[in-house]
């Protein structure tokens, strides 16, 4: 059974090749897979016609919050698909996630008709849909993840995202994985999800590898890229 309700506290790190070895070094003797273990995560982000969640989110604000639809490898019509209504408030990550099938997904959020059953999560993600008038597909997001447990506290949890890459066309996850890198090759994004207070010996053991927390989205910096690629393509026009 999938978890639906999370509230979590998230720091995100960027690492290069070497730390992030040692990192996966230092965490291999206390950490165990979690249930996909390494995985290809692909999702689509949904903001309004003009942008504004992700507008929002980049001048960050004490609460903001995003929605994507998310599936775990290139999905069929049938595959298990979440819908996840992330929420930031004062540095605490909430998330409410409906589960369905991809195809259901979709229909759900094009308006159409979906046999997705009532629930208290359900009302709150049309509570969103309806505030925000319309919603569409804005950014593609795929990546590898490798995800891990802590042995002793399944509350803190830590993964890798690697391959990073987007695109703001071709808007169907169906079509498999394809678009422009987000991150340099052979760089990593480490996340530490944990209920209460980051270990403060895990802590000191980034510090000694020189690994500091960093402010990383990976759709505002896919949505910072086609913006001034776009710019460039208007500054090249007028020449």
């Amino acid at each position: 059974m999938f978890q639906t309700v999370f509230k979590r506290y998230e720091k995100k790190y960027i690492l290069n090749s070497e730390q992030y070895k040692c990192v996966k070094d230092l965490l291999s003797y206390n950490t165990v897979p979690d249930e996909y273990g390494e995985s290809l995560v692909c999702n689509i982000y949904y903001d309004t016609p003009d942008s504004l969640l992700i507008r929002r989110s980049l001048e960050k604000p004490v609460y903001k919050e995003k929605f994507r639809i998310r599936t775990y490898g290139v999905p069929k019509d049938h595959s298990v698909c979440f819908a996840e209504l992330k929420k930031k408030y004062k540095g605490i990550v909430y998330k409410r996630r409906l589960e369905t099938d991809y195809k259901n997904a979709i229909l759900y959020m094009n308006g159409g008709e979906n046999n997705i059953c009532d629930s208290q999560i359900k009302k709150e993600i049309d509570y969103f849909k309806n505030f925000y008038g319309v919603l569409v597909p804005k950014v593609c997001l795929f990546y590898k993840r490798t995800a891990y447990y802590d042995r002793e506290d399944r509350n803190l949890r830590f993964t890798f995202d690697s391959d990073i890459i987007y695109r703001d066309c071709d808007l169907e996850l169906k079509n498999g994985v394809y678009g422009e890198r987000l991150l340099e090759n052979g760089l990593y994004l480490m996340e530490v999800k944990t209920a209460g207070a980051m270990p403060a010996e895990f802590t000191r053991l980034l510090s000694e590898l020189q690994i500091y927390p960093a402010s990383f989205s990976k759709y505002g910096t896919a949505y910072k890229s086609i913006t001034e690629e776009k710019k460039q393509l208007l500054k090249g026009e007028d020449y």
